[in-house]
């Protein structure tokens, strides 16, 4: 039996096989046929590959790398109904990622693949990285930084109208109440902030056990100074956070997304930035990726940008290998998946 790590510059094809191999180690048998293949991303920017999104790589590179292969493993590798018809071997893809976002679902289901994902793998990176947006657009730290590189002594952020924010003592709301809103929201609490949660899909009894005050997302706008993304991106929340929502927002409030970038609506930004509706935006996701040199908020005052990095820490790419291994033993003990995308497919090898 053959496994295919295709792997990339961050979760790494010897990471995937290792983190394999010690899953199956204990079994008694031997272990599989490893075959690897290298996806350029992150040198090269993701994107939709033959009708898949946020993939990397080519489907023939795809294809050629697949022969023989029972299981693949990967994180970016464009899974599309071309690949699953030339690929008839193939039985299990474990995407190391939250979402299998980079799968035709329809044709793995077709083609009888079963389809597992990651989700949490970069909980912990993704909620470290969102309050390091709170607090470096709450407190100017990077307008302070780029002037100061400048050469320009900005002393002038001392004085009253231009100070900062603390968050300790601020309403802090969090836009969906995951696996990283829940780090996040610990985390604000422990600096002193009354946290709010608006999420349709989380419980309302576990929210209050957090010390969390779930309300709806309207109540959440209009009552928070500082405001951060955790949803996940589907038809229904693209553009959640829209004109008219952002309009809610108190003047000078803070917002800030490592989320999805389709969940915001950016056209508005820029004159909110302008005229002060908006005190501070902090953006690590865009609605296009990379950005373009006419992008509409280059050079407006207080924004923070970051380039798609919230996950990106070892420990995330670690943790992405050993979830995935995880299902691959699952998969070749026969026993049920934790994290099946397509659950209509059923069995084994």
């Amino acid at each position: 039996m053959r496994i295919l790590a295709a792997g990339d510059h961050f979760v790494r094809p010897e990471l995937i096989r290792a983190a394999v191999s010690q899953e199956l180690s204990g079994t008694g048998g031997e272990l599989p046929e490893f075959g690897e293949l290298t996806l350029p991303w992150p040198h090269e920017p993701f994107g939709p590959v033959g009708g898949v999104r946020e993939a990397s790589g080519t489907e023939d590179g795809l294809v050629e790398a697949l022969e023989g292969a029972a299981v693949c493993v990967t994180q970016m590798a464009p899974f599309t109904e071309r690949v699953f018809a030339a690929s008839p071997e193939l039985r299990l893809v474990a995407v190391s990622r939250g979402g299998p976002v980079n799968v035709d679902l329809a044709a793995a289901t077709r083609h009888g693949v079963r389809v597992s994902f990651a989700p949490g793998r970069n909980a912990p990176a993704a909620a470290e990285f969102a309050v390091g947006l709170m607090l470096a657009a709450a407190r100017r730290i990077g307008t302070a930084d780029a002037e100061l590189k400048r050469g320009v002594w900005r002393g002038d952020l001392y004085a009253y109208e231009e100070s900062g924010g603390e968050l300790g003592g601020s309403t802090v709301g969090l836009v969906g109440y995951g696996a990283i809103g829940r780090i996040v929201a610990r985390v604000m609490r422990a600096f002193g902030a009354h946290v709010l949660a608006a999420d349709p899909y989380a419980d309302p009894a576990a929210v209050r056990a957090d010390g969390v005050e779930p309300v709806g997302l309207d109540d959440l706008l209009s009552r928070s100074r500082v405001v951060s993304l955790h949803a996940r991106l589907t038809e229904e929340t693209r553009h959640l956070l829209d004109a008219r929502r952002l309009a809610l927002l108190p003047r000078g409030a803070v917002l800030v997304n490592s989320a999805r970038g389709g969940l915001l609506d950016h056209a508005p930004l820029p004159q909110m930035l302008r005229d002060g509706r908006l005190g501070a935006l902090a953006l690590d996701v865009y609605d296009v990726e990379p950005l373009p040199d006419d992008w509409p908020l280059h050079g407006v005052p207080n924004v923070i940008t970051t380039p798609h990095l919230a996950g990106a820490t070892r420990q995330t790419a670690h943790r992405a290998a050993a979830i995935t291994a995880a299902e691959v033993g699952r998969f070749l003990r026969g026993e049920e998946l934790f994290h099946l995308a397509n659950p209509a497919v059923r069995g084994g090898l």
